[in-house]
């Protein structure tokens, strides 16, 4: 074992798991969150069907998912559902995980749910994204999830998609939202709580060959599925990678440059779609809705799911 193997084993890797158990309140605290979480995976359960109220105006959403975030998406889509009014076609991709039980889980959701196997986006990876053009993509399909949420949506399809995250919570009329769908004319995106591209900005704008806007966040992420350019984004994923390496919010930087492009964007209003809420927050929604990212997670499984739930009883 080299030295700077030994610092990472046993002096960097510990420090970095004690500094984030702080952030997150303690080992206590983080049992306590767990526990909370457990109840959250329970109560996903017994959720009812998604209402389609007659004459209501209709919605749809694509979220991709599967074993470890399908009750998270379950609270989403009943929190949208409730708060908005709507018909919800909730599109939900395979991330790979689903099988016969889950399944039937998903099931319990109802006839809104149109679900997207495996088998079928395989089908459009070889078909419309080959290894032997694509090989970046391919790669970065398969080790990297997050850049799922652009390949399976988009890929041979048309017309504009919401595109969100399985970790949100309604709690107010998304009206923003609703008023997008019904004559979405631009891309669409959420406001982060700090700006995390994970790649230079200079490189980002030499790609985009624009301005690349600040914050843009995918936990809402609306794009038409015709204008993506799979030989650019082949282009841009090498030359990102090639220059300054693989990172977690490369899909994040894909959809800014995407979306440097096409400005003015319809931008959801920071206070009202709120990335990371603080503990006030989490603990008594304001805002219509919240992205619970980082360390808000614990205000998410403390309080923010409860709120919601009690919000689906009559």
């Amino acid at each position: 074992m080299t030295p700077g193997q030994f610092l990472l084993r046993f002096y960097h890797t510990p420090m970095n798991r004690l500094k984030d158990s702080l952030r997150n309140g303690g080992p206590l605290t983080e049992r306590e969150t767990e526990r909370q979480r457990q109840l959250m995976i329970e109560a996903a359960r017994h959720l009812p069907e998604l209402p389609q109220p007659a004459n209501a105006p209709r919605v749809a959403l694509h979220l991709l998912t599967g074993k470890r975030f399908l009750y998270q998406a379950a609270f989403c889509l009943h929190s949208f559902a409730r708060h908005s009014g709507a018909a919800i076609e909730a599109h939900v991709y395979d991330d790979g995980s689903f099988d016969e039980d889950l399944l039937s889980e998903l099931a319990r959701l109802g006839p809104g749910v149109v679900f997207h196997p495996m088998a079928e986006t395989s089908a459009k990876l070889d078909a419309l994204l080959p290894e032997s053009r694509f090989p970046v993509l391919r790669e970065r399909w398969r080790n990297y999830p997050n850049i799922r949420k652009l390949t399976d949506p988009h890929l041979g399809s048309t017309g504009w998609k919401l595109v969100i995250d399985s970790d949100l919570l309604f709690f107010r009329r998304p009206d923003f939202l609703l008023a997008w769908c019904a004559a979405p004319d631009r891309p669409l995106h959420a406001v982060d709580c700090a700006e995390s591209y994970g790649y230079s900005r200079s490189l980002l704008e030499k790609l985009a060959g624009a301005p690349i806007p600040p914050l843009v966040n995918v936990g809402l992420c609306g794009l038409r599925s015709e204008l993506l350019d799979w030989n650019e984004l082949e282009a841009w994923c090498a030359e990102l990678i090639a220059r300054e390496k693989t990172s977690y919010y490369l899909e994040q930087a894909l959809v800014a440059m995407l979306v440097a492009r096409t400005q003015p964007c319809a931008i959801a209003p920071a206070g009202d779609y709120l990335t990371k809420p603080d503990r006030a927050e989490g603990m008594q929604p304001r805002a219509v809705m919240h992205h619970y990212v980082a360390e808000s997670k614990r205000w998410y499984y403390r309080h923010g799911w409860r709120e919601a739930q009690r919000a689906l009883k009559p």
